[in-house]
């Protein structure tokens, strides 16, 4: 009897294991927005907060684990929460902008970050993107937060008690605080931001109302409570008001904040709350996420799959997020990160192009291109405000990565069909930015002149990550060259950015197969290590920039010897063993370790510069390697965890590979026209477009054996080709995938299959 119920259990646990997931009717609630928390800064499992948002809001609300000013505001593991903030922060290692926090106490007066910090346990804490709730153990306190895009609303359950508070900080670096105790009321604004090119002027204003009478306000300023002071203006200002509560109180307060003035905020706070109750609020903020989620409909994949689909699909939502807002006029109108001024138009900020331009910007362009086109008119105020296009915003100009590739987020708009914006203007921006060095490194072209007149930028001339420069500063002319033309710009024109497109040849090391740091004389770098982290190369090393050729893959592959030796060298990432040389650092940077430590030899999906490379067994005539590493790549490296990321999520990008890769396909090239195939994940998927057409990929016998594409019909047509085309998908088609366990080694191996190549382009 007892082998027989061990049986029964052991099966029954194995169905729920393999049970598909069906039409969702409430996707939302599948995404783990804890995915990527259990982070720090020797090991990034995504480096990211639980964001407490609207898609592109211009505030999101996370809490706050870490101290102030930490970019580790959240992390998995921390036992205590010092407040609930207001944040805009990208990414850890860019910090914050514009944030303060709020927290409730009890019993005594305590507003110091260490003081009023409370014990929390995951077991009490529900997150949502909509909403969020932990109950704070050392305040006996519950903390409710439902946002808007401009606002949120909080709702405290209080215990019985005579000192009841909620603390408002304002932050260091420059604050302020005004409490209105007739009206319930608290405003204030933050200076504190973490990039100097940040106008001086630069404030976030911030209007908070409480709906219960106060029966104690001060303000405080560090770590001195002011006791006959309502306002404060101090290197470090605060609020603390006070009420005599019920046990099961709850005591709401509805907070906006802008980047303009208080009467703004005010205005922000009434237009998106208005009389809502907190309910209706966070009823609202489902609705909108489930509404943007709807766009892609995934089904049959397992729980876990789903989940982890629905979490980085979540994270492709957030960057670059709104910074305008809409005036007493019902006008767009923006205060400008570059010059301090409030501007007409739309504005974006929080994000990195070394990162994004690579799947995030085409996703927006497939599945949210309206969306998009807000953030191409947003970079034309960027250029007339800055007299540059950035390259990382957080909120404005900042001095980090590498490459100039602003240029791909334009192209790829324009030649992905958005259109009713200044393209032309951008053009403008784009061959400015190709041709100057700008106010920073990471603002137009460092060492334009040398890469210019050599075709590189010089390894011994004290530039650093020379080589990866080279390697970017070249796509990003082909994809000038290919706006020019779309544009039908003068061939004479043109023709500079197509030739200087081929100018990674110039770093083609025929004795190692890869790309490598030459010097100004023309000679290679030596000594050479294509292991050597750093140095020629940004955050990798050769083995990882050396397939940086999106514009030219075909012509990568004949200077590695032809197809064959091409498939080889592929082959070869995930065969060395993960060694690596961190000279240059000085230490083991996260990066490494996490490359280390995944068991996928040299391959480091955990960073931006290789994870395109799966794909190019495509254009070697080997696509179901593709197929393989991109299954092994979606099961190994992401779950729907909290240690859930191989590294960092960087503003969606980790997450849009994750999500394009699902669909079956992937932006190998941006600016141009094609997705390069993979292979599905889920049995179904359904884009359904902004246009109103349907994109359906069937893949009925998909499994975790069956991961090879067998056979491909399109619209009903068998469909031998490497890749898709993003305007025939825009029309609307089907896919039908026929999946199996071994690998179809005749489909996609003819040369007229492979995806585009600049070499090849019979059109150029």
């Amino acid at each position: 009897m007892k082998r027989y119920l061990t049986a029964l259990l052991i099966a029954g646990s194995s169905a729920a294991f393999a049970q598909t997931v069906g039409k969702l009717s409430d996707p939302v609630e599948w995404i783990n927005p804890l995915m990527g928390t259990a982070s720090k800064p020797s090991m990034s499992n995504g480096n990211t907060y639980p964001t407490i948002a609207l898609p592109w809001g211009m505030n999101f609300w996370t809490p706050q684990t870490g101290k102030m000013g930490d970019g580790w505001a959240y992390t998995y593991d921390a036992d205590k929460i010092r407040g609930f903030k207001q944040t805009h922060q990208p990414s850890p290692w860019m910090n914050d902008y514009g944030q303060f926090s709020i927290m409730p106490v009890t019993g005594k007066k305590r507003f110091d970050q260490e003081e009023r910090a409370s014990w929390y346990s995951h077991k009490a804490e529900v997150v949502k993107p909509y909403y969020y709730s932990v109950y704070l153990a050392d305040a006996d306190v519950t903390t409710e937060i439902t946002p808007t895009e401009r606002a949120a609303q909080f709702r405290f359950t209080f215990p019985k008690s005579d000192s009841s508070f909620v603390v408002i900080d304002a932050f260091d670096k420059g604050s302020y605080i005004k409490i209105f105790p007739k009206e319930r009321k608290v405003i204030g604004y933050t200076t504190r931001h973490s990039h100097k090119m940040t106008p001086e002027n630069f404030k976030n204003y911030f209007v908070a109302y409480f709906d219960k009478d106060f029966v104690s306000a001060n303000a405080w300023k560090g770590k001195e409570l002011l006791k006959d002071e309502l306002e404060i203006k101090a290197d470090h200002s605060g609020a603390i008001v006070g009420f005599k509560t019920k046990k099961g109180e709850q005591v709401g307060m509805k907070v906006a904040s802008s980047f303009i003035s208080f009467d703004q905020a005010e205005l922000n706070l009434k237009r998106e709350l208005a009389n809502d109750t907190f309910d209706a609020t966070k009823t609202k903020a489902k609705d909108v996420w489930n509404k943007t989620l709807s766009r892609v409909a995934v089904e049959g994949g397992t729980v876990d799959q789903t989940r982890t689909f629905y979490s980085s699909f979540y994270r492709t939502l957030f960057f670059p997020n709104k910074l305008y807002e809409l005036d007493a006029s019902n006008k767009i109108v923006h205060w400008s990160p570059y010059n301090g001024k409030i501007l007409p138009g739309y504005m974006f900020a929080g994000t990195g192009f070394w990162d994004t331009f690579r799947a995030l910007y085409p996703f927006l362009n497939l599945v949210y291109p309206s969306i998009n086109k807000e953030m191409q008119e947003g970079l034309i105020n960027d250029y007339k405000e800055g007299g540059w296009l950035p390259e990382w915003s957080s909120p404005g100009y900042a001095n980090v990565m590498v490459g100039n590739n602003s240029a791909s987020v334009v192209a790829d708009a324009y030649i992905k069909g958005l259109r009713g914006y200044d393209i032309n203007t951008l053009y403008d921006a784009l061959v400015h930015g190709a041709n100057n060095e700008g106010p920073l490194d990471a603002v137009g072209r460092a060492g334009v002149k040398y890469y210019n007149e050599l075709g590189y930028v010089p390894y011994d001339v004290k530039i650093n990550e020379n080589a990866a420069r080279t390697l970017e500063y070249a796509y990003d002319d082909f994809t000038i060259y290919q706006l020019g033309k779309a544009l039908k710009k003068p061939k004479a024109e043109t023709d500079i950015y197509a030739k200087r497109s081929m100018n990674y040849k110039n770093l083609f090391d025929p004795s190692s197969g890869l790309m490598r740091g030459k010097n100004k004389d023309g000679q290679f770098q030596t000594p050479f290590n294509p292991f050597k982290w750093g140095d020629a190369f940004t955050e990798g090393n050769s083995w990882h920039y050396s397939w940086s050729v999106f514009q030219d893959i075909d012509g990568l592959a004949k200077l590695m010897g032809g197809k064959e030796k091409f498939v080889q060298k592929l082959d070869s990432v995930f065969t060395l063993p993960p060694i690596f040389d961190d000279s240059y650092y000085g230490s083991v940077i996260h990066e490494i370790r996490e490359m280390q430590v995944a068991n996928m030899g040299q391959y480091a999906h955990g960073n931006q510069p290789i994870q395109h490379m799966i794909y190019l067994y495509n254009y070697g005539g080997a696509p179901w390697k593709t197929q393989y590493w991109v299954r092994e790549t979606m099961n190994r490296m992401y779950k729907p965890t909290p240690d859930g990321y191989c590294g960092d999520e960087d503003n969606g990008q980790t997450s849009a590979w994750y999500v394009f890769s699902a669909m079956g396909f992937y932006p190998v090239t941006p600016a141009t026209d094609q997705y390069v195939l993979g292979a599905p994940l889920f049995k179904k998927v359904t884009l359904n477009l902004e246009n109103g057409k349907k994109v359906v990929i069937n893949a009925a016998n998909n499994s975790d054996d069956n991961r090879y594409v067998q056979g491909l019909k399109y619209n009903g047509a068998a469909y031998p080709k490497n890749w898709l085309s993003h305007s025939e998908l825009t029309k609307g088609a089907t896919l039908d995938f026929n999946m199996s366990a071994t690998p179809n080694k005749q489909r996609g191996t003819k040369e007229t299959d492979f995806p585009y190549s600049f070499s090849t382009d019979p059109n150029k």
